[in-house]
């Protein structure tokens, strides 16, 4: 399904394309919703997000792991802010506003310090939920693991001189493999203290620690902290000593180990592309891009490229669109939402796909 002429693509590793045809998509299957991470690109999944936890989800009635790094951490935390179907639009339209209209103090022409970003956007992470920590850890259903990334050795302290040294040393071990660059930098996941991971994380050094009402806002914080751009965040409350940045160094698009999950059901993920990178180092490596047994239970929702070529700019809403508008914050924001305006109809082909008893999907790009 969605092999063109839509706005939504639906892929599927073999196991959930088997299920698909059998009985189609019924949400009370979904036990895992991952959201990763990608800056200003999850904004085109704001109206999917809200027809999910809004209108899809709440027809079900069993526990949901969502698992975030990055924007994938704030989706997946405004989430839990929603405890009544009717909330969780309210509650994403706002994420979405936020996101759009972010302004950091710079001189004219000038990008921000990191400083000053870490400083207003744990501002906004205040606004947004500050005295709203046991309302996210107490959802009904949802269980919310906010993933980060550690630095150690080097890394293990924020300087001048250290952090690009130890990210230098990092870019050069994760071309050797994956797995050597964990001499620089583990994961760390806070995690509800109802539920662990329900699937294991060997695939790389990793922590597991209780994400309380004590560390909420600092691992969120620390899951978008984008190295340069923010400043690391010192010692998150629970975990292990260090500094920690955007879970998407490790976890770029949270390219996890699901098949191993105990039990049945699938894991629904709502992403931006096609492809599910391991780590952010992993971008420029094409030969990690491929899906591997790992998602074998997963499937995948992701633009239609045809429909992304029509949106402004040609391209989902990225990066690079802060130095493209420059000090113009209005042009920037007036783009961002008319892509949020029209990805409306992502909603709609996944409205019509769940309504089929049969799905036939395309497999995930690499894994047939």
């Amino acid at each position: 399904m969605g092999a063109g002429g839509g706005a939504l693509r639906i892929y599927a590793g073999p196991r959930a394309r088997a299920r698909l045809r059998e009985r189609g998509l019924r949400a009370e299957e979904v036990r895992v919703i991952p959201a990763a991470a990608g800056g200003p690109k999850g904004l085109i999944l704001n109206k999917l997000d809200q027809h999910l936890f809004g209108r899809w989800l709440p027809t079900a009635t069993q526990d949901v792991h969502l698992l975030g790094a990055s924007i994938g951490a704030w989706r997946m935390a405004t989430a839990c802010l929603a405890h009544e179907a009717t909330d969780a639009v309210q509650a994403f339209a706002r994420m979405a506003h936020d996101y759009v209209h972010q302004r950091y103090e710079s001189r004219p022409g000038q990008r921000p310090t990191a400083e000053a970003v870490s400083r207003g956007f744990a501002a906004k992470l205040a606004e947004i939920f500050g005295a709203q920590e046991s309302r996210v850890l107490s959802h009904p259903r949802y269980r919310l693991h906010v993933f980060t990334s550690r630095g150690r050795h080097i890394l293990g302290r924020e300087g001048r001189l250290r952090t690009p040294l130890g990210y230098s040393a990092a870019f050069a071990s994760n071309l050797l493999s994956r797995r050597a660059m964990s001499v620089w930098l583990d994961r760390v996941v806070f995690s509800d203290p109802r539920a662990p991971l329900p699937m294991p994380l060997a695939d790389f050094r990793s922590h597991q620690v209780e994400l309380s009402e004590r560390n909420l806002q600092s691992a969120l914080l620390a899951s978008c902290s984008i190295p340069f751009w923010l400043q690391a965040v010192p010692d998150v409350p629970g975990g292990p000593r260090g500094a920690y940045w955007d879970g998407g160094i490790t976890d770029y698009h949270l390219h996890l180990n699901y098949a191993a999950m105990a039990g049945e059901g699938l894991v629904l993920y709502p992403h931006f592309q096609a492809q599910v990178i391991p780590g952010w180092l992993d971008k420029s490596l094409r030969h990690r891009h491929a899906a591997t047994a790992f998602l074998d239970n997963v499937v995948l929702l992701a633009p239609d490229p045809d429909w992304v070529a029509r949106l402004p700019r040609g391209k989902l809403p990225d990066r690079d669109d802060f130095r493209h508008y420059g000090d113009d914050v209005q042009a920037r924001a007036r783009a961002w939402l008319a892509a949020i305006a029209e990805s409306e109809r992502l909603c709609e082909d996944f409205a019509r796909a769940c309504e089929r008893d049969s799905l036939d999907v395309l497999p995930l790009p690499g894994r047939a």
